[in-house]
């Protein structure tokens, strides 16, 4: 990457310059090239609050439990909707995205590629217009696409967790 375009983001707010490298090579995994770049990711974390997290898993081991936790310990307020679960993470479990009530920033994807798209789409309908994120390995190539055209953030086959350790941690 030229030194002109490191130096810019620097300037801009991302901090020394090591951070701005592992942003970019943290963001570079995604096979998404469309995803937000380095300035926009570092603002979508740091105003998001509450993360609505379809797919929170009840099993402890797997990433879909452990990084909605690791999340909540590092003070987001985090909103379980799996319908096979009525409470977790000590909170209550949501059916659905769309039963989880309004004042959420971003709806947290943990499921498949298969069932991801409609899942966009949900979030799409929301009057708080959250970001949408899909974690490693998950795209919706059609949906994400038209969530983008209606001027929404949207993050696919990246790892939530991978970014906010180069950014606050």
């Amino acid at each position: 990457m030229p030194k002109a375009i490191l130096w810019v983001d620097v300037l801009a707010g991302l901090g020394d310059p090591m951070t701005f490298y592992q942003l970019t090579h943290t963001l570079g995994a995604s096979s998404d090239p469309d995803n937000p770049g380095p300035e926009e990711m570092s603002r979508i974390i740091e105003e998001t609050r509450t993360i609505a997290v379809v797919g929170l898993s009840r099993d402890p081991v797997k990433a879909a439990r452990r990084v909605p936790s690791y999340m909540a310990a590092k003070g987001y307020d985090v909103i379980p909707v799996n319908p096979h679960a009525e409470r977790l993470l000590g909170r209550v479990s949501y059916a659905s995205l769309d039963d989880v009530p309004p004042s959420i920033d971003m709806v947290l994807v943990f499921r498949s590629s298969a069932e991801a798209g409609p899942i966009v789409e949900q979030a799409m309908e929301r009057e708080e217009e959250p970001a949408i994120w899909l974690t490693t390995g998950v795209t919706s190539p059609d949906e994400v696409a038209a969530a983008r055209c209606a001027g929404r953030n949207v993050i696919q086959d990246l790892s939530i967790f991978r970014v906010h350790l180069v950014l606050l941690d």
